[in-house]
């Protein structure tokens, strides 16, 4: 009974999970942050857009 406790505890194979977890929740929230931001791709995508339509409308 007491190999099998010190065994388990002696386990990190969940540990690396999690960690590749944290990572990837990491990764998200920086891409979401860069797209969405006011300053962001998203914003400049949204600008580009707007100056196609508005010149598109003139000709």
């Amino acid at each position: 009974m007491l190999r099998s406790i010190t065994r388990f505890l002696r386990d990190e194979e969940g540990a690396t999970a999690i960690e590749y977890g944290i990572i990837a929740g990491l990764i998200s929230v920086v891409m979401i942050t860069a797209i969405t931001g006011t300053d962001g791709i998203g914003a400049n995508l949204s600008t580009i857009w707007t100056n196609i339509r508005t010149a598109i409308a003139a000709a």
